[in-house]
């Protein structure tokens, strides 16, 4: 079965490298040609881990393909996975496709898309004369893991009315389904509702596992243990209950604004959202009330930042806590410098000239009051304090994701601030 893939973002770049790897022909199209060769060489735009190396073993073995001539893949391919990261101009596009196809095509929605978009889609192709099956298929990557997401999903989900585009889809994920991977097939709105929910799920979890560690602070509890003991419970389960972690990432944001925006018009309230968030964005001025207090105001301190991706082992800083603490601390009359291992050409677009870009963790610590963990890297945990405590102004440091080995470094002279932790 020939396989197709719109797109040369995230989504569509991780799904056809992903389905190339099952050993299926995948044709990937974009109308940039530059993007497309660039591609096709394993030069990726963005940092994924492992995601370069699925790319060049395919292309090398002539199962993965990248085209701009939308019509000829229109043509060839049977099933067609539409992965833009916008759900800008998708109604045009699957029309185009279906217009262009030599049989009705199967057409897989990937893209995050507001309710009603599969049906509203499906509605219009019809209008327009033309014979497509819609399936909405939300998948759920993790940046910095979508190889190991995708690859071992927790379930698939099908929202379509056809069988036959169900017995397609299960037999390009056969592996998974052979593993034993749950597979839901349902409608359209219930398949679009699962990712926005999905999304907001997690982001309450977060939230409540940090309202809890600013409670920890007061009562002399310490949130990573109860986040351990919490999370061995079955029915709550560890991942995503770790303090300090902010909810962020490429969709996240949009999830949850189009599902509060479902529920505004449809005159419901959801108020564990809307405090699930509120708790989530107030993160970063946690974090300088923690420097603040240490250093008595963050006006004219110089503060160092290590880690402005929202994740490690990623170059996005979409919903990054570590950016929305950079702007906060800016907004205060701090000085801020910072370094991270990828992301800061990303950072420089949306935080411009404010900030002073460091090579090195080394010199984001030069003679700054405090040193603050933004993202969990783990080579953060390698770095020689020594050196770090002696380029210091002050050995103040406050680790957001509770990375660092806080005894050790309090018995090597540090002032060690943690979240959640005595």
């Amino acid at each position: 079965m020939q396989i197709g893939v719109y797109g040369a973002g995230y989504l569509g770049t991780v799904v056809s490298a992903c389905l190339a790897d099952f050993g299926t022909p995948v044709s990937c199209c974009h109308p940039d040609s530059s993007q497309m060769v660039a591609m096709a060489q394993g030069s990726v735009p963005f940092h994924e881990k492992n995601l370069t190396e699925v790319i060049k073993r395919n292309v090398r073995s002539g199962r993965l393909a990248y085209s701009t001539d939308i019509e000829s893949f229109a043509r060839k391919a049977q099933v067609i996975f539409l992965a833009e990261d916008s759900p800008q101009h998708l109604t045009d596009l699957a029309i185009r496709i279906a217009r262009a196809a030599a049989k009705p095509p199967i057409l897989s929605l990937v893209t995050p898309v507001p309710v009603g978009t599969a049906s509203a889609i499906a509605q219009r192709i019809i209008e327009a004369g033309l014979r497509a099956t819609i399936v909405s298929q939300p998948m759920f990557f993790t940046s910095g893991c979508a190889i190991e997401d995708f690859n071992w999903p927790d379930r698939i989900i099908l929202g379509t009315d056809s069988n036959e585009a169900v017995l397609a889809l299960k037999q390009i994920f056969h592996s998974l389904v052979m593993r034993g991977v749950p597979v839901i097939v349902t409608n359209h709105e219930t398949a679009e509702l699962v990712r926005e929910s999905a999304t907001a799920f997690v982001a309450t979890k977060i939230s409540f596992i940090n309202e809890l560690a600013s409670l920890c602070e007061h009562v002399n509890a310490d949130a990573v243990s109860l986040a351990l003991a919490l999370g061995l419970d079955k029915k709550i389960a560890p991942r995503c209950l770790q303090p300090g972690a902010g909810m962020g990432g490429l969709f996240a944001e949009s999830d949850m604004d189009s599902l509060a925006d479902l529920a505004q018009r449809n005159g419901v309230s959801l108020k564990i959202l809307s405090a699930a968030r509120e708790v989530n964005h107030g993160l970063a001025d946690q974090v300088i009330e923690k420097i603040s207090k240490c250093v008595q105001s963050v006006q004219n301190k110089d503060v160092g930042i290590l880690g402005l991706a929202f994740k490690p082992n990623t170059n996005s800083v979409a919903g990054s806590s570590s950016m929305r603490l950079a702007k906060n601390l800016i907004a205060q009359g701090a000085r801020v410098r910072a370094y991270d291992p990828v992301a800061l050409p990303d950072a420089r677009l949306e935080l411009n000239g404010s900030v002073y870009y460091c090579e090195s963790p080394y010199a984001a610590a030069e003679g700054v009051d405090a040193l603050v963990v933004g993202t969990g890297w783990p080579e953060f945990r390698a770095l020689d304090f020594n050196r770090i405590k002696q380029m210091l102004r002050r050995p103040l440091i406050v680790d957001t994701k509770n990375l660092l080995d806080s005894v050790r470094l309090r018995a090597m002279g540090f002032e060690y601030v943690g979240v959640g932790r005595g």
